[in-house]
Parts: C-alpha cells; sequence; structure tokens
C-alpha cells in the first residue's frame, strides 16, 4: 500500500494514502455509468422532441458530445479535485506542492486522458501507476498531481497504536482516560507520531494544543511540562485500563 506525505503551506506535514489502480479503475467505471446514464437520458428526450435529423446531429455534436467529453474535467473542477465515481470511492486528486489543484492542473490532467485512457486503451496509464512511486499517470506527472484516499483503508487497532508489555503492578495516572474511545487515541498516537518525525514548530503547536484540549476533557487541572510524555502516558493508561 503507497503512502505519500505532502508539505502544506503551514509546513505541517500530512501523510496520505495513494489510491491503488484498482480504486481509481472502480471510480472510472462508476463515472461511465454516470455519465452513460445522462446521455441514455438526454438521447430520449433529444429523441422526442427533434424530429429532422440533421438536427439530431446538431443536438449530438452540441449538447452530447461536450457531456462526454468534458464530464470528468468540469466535475473534477467544481467538485475540487473529485467526480462522482472519485467520491463514491473515496478519492481525490491532490497538488504535490501541497497547494490546491488549479483549473490548468485540471486540465493539463484531462488532456492527456487520450494518451493514458483513450488511445492505449488504459495501459499507458495502468503502466505509469503502477511503475511510478506516487501513482502517477502521464497527465499527473505533467500535472504535479495525483490521486489519494481520502479515508485510510487500513484498519487499525491499539495493538498497532503501542506495544506495551503487560504490568500487573502498573497504577494508571489518568484513570479518567476511559471516557475516551479507541478512535480519539488512535488521533492522540498520529499527533505525537508525527510530532516525533517532524519536530517543527507547527507539530510542537499541535502537540501543546492537543494537551490542553485533552486535559480540560478530562478535567485534569495541571499538565505536565512534558506534553509530550503526558500524551504518551494517557495512551499507556488506556491500554491498560480497556484490556
Amino acid at each position: 500500500m503507497k503512502t505519500i506525505e505532502i508539505n502544506t503551506a503551514q509546513k505541517v506535514t500530512i501523510q496520505y494514502e495513494l489510491a491503488s489502480l484498482g480504486n481509481r479503475f472502480f471510480a472510472y467505471f462508476i463515472d461511465a455509468l454516470v455519465l452513460a446514464g445522462i446521455l441514455t437520458f438526454l438521447s430520449i428526450l433529444g429523441q422526442s422532441a427533434i424530429q429532422n435529423w440533421d438536427n439530431m446531429l446538431v443536438f449530438i455534436y452540441l449538447i452530447l458530445f461536450p457531456i462526454f467529453s468534458f464530464y470528468t474535467l468540469f466535475s473534477e473542477i467544481v467538485m475540487h479535485g473529485q467526480t462522482i465515481g472519485k467520491k463514491s470511492m473515496g478519492l481525490k486528486v491532490v497538488k504535490l506542492s501541497g497547494d490546491a489543484p488549479t483549473t490548468h492542473d485540471y486540465v493539463m490532467r484531462w488532456m492527456f486522458r487520450f494518451v493514458d485512457l483513450w488511445m492505449s486503451l488504459g495501459s499507458v496509464g495502468s503502466l505509469l501507476i503502477n511503475a511510478s512511486p506516487k501513482s502517477q499517470r502521464l497527465g499527473g506527472l505533467l500535472s504535479g498531481t495525483t490521486v489519494i484516499r481520502t479515508a485510510s483503508q487500513r484498519t487499525f487497532t491499539l495493538n498497532d497504536i503501542l506495544k506495551i508489555s503487560t504490568l500487573d503492578t502498573y497504577d494508571p495516572s489518568y484513570p479518567q482516560i476511559r471516557k475516551f474511545n479507541e478512535q480519539d487515541m488512535l488521533f492522540i498516537k498520529k499527533v505525537l507520531e508525527r510530532e516525533r518525525r517532524y519536530p517543527n514548530p507547527a507539530h510542537k503547536k499541535a502537540v501543546r494544543t492537543l494537551s490542553l484540549h485533552v486535559a480540560e476533557r478530562l478535567d485534569i487541572t495541571k499538565i505536565p511540562k512534558d506534553q509530550s510524555k503526558f500524551l504518551r502516558t494517557l495512551i499507556n493508561d488506556y491500554i491498560v485500563l480497556t484490556r
């Protein structure tokens, strides 16, 4: 499972899970069904309203063909990097620089769909997505974009968060941590992990802010000076108390 790290404008590094070839294929398939439904519906309306074949050709070239051609481009611009298929599969186009993709980026991706998908029957796009470290097809390489999953497919348990020995004599410092749930602890662990890997001011501030928020929720009046250690203690307490 490929991942990518992107530095935001606030100098915070965020890790994303890259969309697999299978994810992208199913998103494309859903979009094809949606597009087929739209074109079929409009064709039925056109046939019922237009009796002249010449006018029908005009309808096809001016209405149906542009919808077929620009569906993906229009969707990604309006839906900020998503189409109906991508949204249903939890996928999104992002810029590797951390900035929001621009219309120019979407146009670049759309232009090279002809090479990535149509001209090569998808073989060029598939090979590049599998071979490139950031799962980019030709349009993605030239626009500096890729497709990520907005929600991770990985399933985490507390054993994945932190491995600690079973201590019968362990005395929890904050027994009220049982108010929290597993997702809360996963989030705390993720913040700590980011601060450990990237000890910049933004991540240190995130640890301080999270410590204050957690202390408020748990009615803890005094927070230790080492706030990272404070959060780690909370995780240890939670695991021992809930295992």
